[in-house]
Formats: structure tokens, sequence, C-alpha cells
């Protein structure tokens, strides 16, 4: 008998025969013996009405009454849920995030864990019974209110619960059936990952992989939870039951390093067109410029990600470069532009047809030549790289967007990730 945590997004739940569908996955391991805790995100689409409705109420809302108005996807899924599951006769009972409790910051919206007490939660395991869990939500105590985790909350909520069970494994369900050496769509010859480890999906999660959510990789590495990632649109009948022993047969698992027998020298590429660089010209060269360049931007949460700074041919000045979210470009320009009169004089150009394109593996650490390999295939191609940016398992180049899928398509056969 194992304790597992299965998680189910929106596009799996987002009707009521698909809620059938997971009912089924669900009925599978408690079947087959297995204690059973199902967190579940909002039907797709109901999340984005809510936030919809919040707005069009007033752009100006309490951040406290958005979080109770969006929390409430999730609960109408796990009441479906716990419904469907005791008409195939399971026990079950839906259990909002202020019942277990799921404590958090008073940051609505973008709250965080701070603890969860599963005792009553495990204590109903025993008996036989499934629970289902609404995920993205918590309960800041200071003010006893409900706050929710910001977009992607419930792959969080989903590790930190099978964290406070003690659970043998975290399956988080989705629209595919694992972890790609890239995305399919553009490369049809990628392949499946049977594992990963915790520190390459961090970076594929940071850099553009969909899959799970940066901070449930955080949490997961944090305390050494294994998760697998499965497809809900495979048949439930043609899935076996969640075995310690055969966790490899199906799904990608993500885990620790030392769990991977032989790894690759690269394990994926990955990509992010949303992408926009702002380049400051000739900057005054002098201690603190950086400080008075990013200081503004990280207080108006803006996320700046490669950064490259080269003097310029007198000395006495410098050139800035650096990347944020497409998105973000207008709130940028703005806020350089508001701080001026702290930074000096200087000139500004931007772009936002840029994407990021990266090499990600384990096996990178030891094994040199990548970094060469990689800037001759471009270079090879014709991509002129406008950036660069590494880590001890990843580099990243910044080109333009318009030859992003040529790179990746170009990289993944480079690097022996093509499917045979």
């Amino acid at each position: 008998m194992a304790v597992v945590v299965m998680k189910f997004g929106g596009t799996s739940v987002a009707n009521i025969e698909r809620i059938r569908n997971v009912a089924r996955h669900v009925k599978r391991e408690a079947d087959a013996g297995n204690q059973v805790a199902v967190v579940v995100s909002a039907m797709a689409g109901v999340t984005n009405q809510l936030v919809s409705w919040v707005r069009e109420a007033s752009l100006l809302h309490d951040a406290r009454e958005y979080d109770a108005v969006v929390a409430t996807g999730e609960q109408v899924t796990a009441g479906l849920l716990a419904i469907t599951l005791q008409s195939i006769g399971l026990q079950a009972r839906s259990w909002q995030g202020w019942q277990i409790p799921i404590t958090t910051t008073p940051a609505h919206g973008a709250a965080r864990i701070t603890g969860i007490d599963g005792a009553e939660i495990r204590r109903r395991l025993d008996t036989g019974e499934v629970a289902v869990i609404t995920g993205f939500q918590g309960i800041e105590p200071d003010r006893n209110r409900i706050a929710t985790l910001g977009r992607g909350g419930s792959d969080t909520s989903a590790v930190a619960i099978a964290v406070a069970l003690k659970a043998d494994v975290c399956d988080i369900y989705t629209d595919v059936d694992g972890v790609y050496t890239t995305d399919p769509r553009i490369v049809p010859k990628a392949r499946r990952l049977p594992k990963v480890s915790y520190e390459e999906m961090l970076e594929m999660a940071s850099l553009g992989s969909k899959v799970l959510q940066t901070r449930s990789v955080e949490l997961a590495m944090v305390n050494r939870m294994t998760v697998r990632v499965l497809s809900s649109f495979t048949a439930p009948e043609a899935m076996e039951p969640a075995r310690m022993d055969r966790l490899e047969d199906i799904g990608t698992i993500v885990c620790d390093e030392d769990e991977i027998v032989e790894s690759q020298v690269v394990s994926g590429i990955a990509y992010v067109k949303d992408e926009a660089k702002v380049t400051l010209i000739k900057v005054e060269d002098k201690p603190g410029v950086a400080s008075r360049i990013f200081g503004p931007l990280a207080d108006a949460n803006i996320n700046v990600d490669m950064i490259i700074q080269s003097v310029t041919p007198d000395g006495m000045h410098t050139d800035m470069t650096f990347t944020v979210q497409g998105s973000e470009l207008p709130r940028t320009l703005e806020t350089l532009k508001a701080a001026k009169k702290e930074i000096g004089d200087f000139e500004i150009q931007s772009s936002a047809d840029v994407a990021k394109i990266s090499v990600i593996g384990i096996g990178m650490r030891s094994h040199a030549g990548v970094a060469a390999k990689m800037f001759s295939a471009l270079a090879a191609k014709g991509i002129n790289i406008l950036a660069i940016t590494t880590s001890e398992i990843k580099i990243s180049v910044l080109i333009d967007a318009a030859y992003a899928e040529l790179a990746v398509r170009t990289l993944h056969s480079v690097y022996g990730l093509d499917a045979d």
C-alpha cells in the first residue's frame, strides 16, 4: 500500500465527463489498496472568468475579496469530484484549504504556504476515505481570510500536501504524458524522459516548460518528494496503479540526481518567446550605476533575466543590456524613465522580437565543449546570438524570435536528442 497524492489541472476537469474520467483514475488507485488524496484545479476557463468579473466590478479592488472570489473555482471542482466518486462507490469528501488548514503568508493573490496540518486528512485516509482537496488556496491566519497562491498554485498545493502526508509519490496529471526533451509540436522527434532531476526540471520550468510550476519543483527538491508527470487523457484502464518498484513504467519521474543511473550530457531544449530586450546606452560608468538601474525595477516587481554590461570606447560610459518578460516591457520603460534623474543621462533601445533558447542537462557539469557546440550549430544556420547566460547545468542565448523554432530543432538534433 502506498500513499498517493494525485493532482488534476484545469483541462483534466474541464467538464463533467472529464471529471468522471478523473474519478476512474482515482478508483484505480483506491481499488489497488492505495490511500489517495486528490488535489484539483478550477475547471478550464473558470478562473479567467472569475478574474474578469472582479476587474469588471472594480479595477481597484480589495485583494482579500479578489481571493474570496477566485478561490471558488477549485471549490466547485472539489465538490463535483467528491460527488462523482461517491456515485461509483468510493468514500470521499471535499476539503477546502481553510478546513485542513493550509496556512499561508498574507500576500493575497501570491501567498506562500507556511504550514499544513495533515493529521485529520491522514486519519481519514486510514479509514479508506478519499480526500478531495482544493488546490491554489489556503488561509491567512492573522485575518482568517482565504488566500490564493497565484497562477499554477495547485501544483504547489499538491506537493506541499504530499510532503505533509508523507506520501510515497505525488502524481501530477496534465494533458501530456510526461516531460519531453523539447516541445513535440516543434520537434516531432522529441522523446519522453523517463526520469529528470529536480535541478533540470527547475530550469525547464523557469525557461518555458509549462508542465510543472516552478515553486512546486522547488518544494519537491527541498523535501526530496518524488513527483511523477502523467497524462489524465490516457485511459484509466490502460494504466497500472502506483507501485513504488514500478514508477518508471509510465510518465516522467522528477527525482534526485543520484537516482538517475546514467544521465545524458543534455536532457532538453527549452525556449521562451515572450521575451524583450532593453539596452541603456551611454550610462555614466561609476560605482552604484547598476543599483540605480535595477533597484527601481525590483521595487516595481519586474523580474530581470539576462544582464550584459560593456564599457564604451571612451572608458567613461557603459552600455547595459538586459531582458524582461515581453508583457513587462511597457512597465519597464516607464520605470526607467521615472528613475532617469537617479540613473543619469542615457539613451534607451528596446525590442520585443527576441526569444530565449536554453540547453539544459546535469551532464554538463562534467563535460566540456557543450557551449562551443551550441554556438557553432547556431552560426552554421546563420542565427546571431544577442546575449548569453550560463549556469552549472544550463546555457541560454537570446536570438531573434523569427529563428526560435529553427534553433530548437537544430540544437535538439545536434545534441543527439532526436528519437530513432
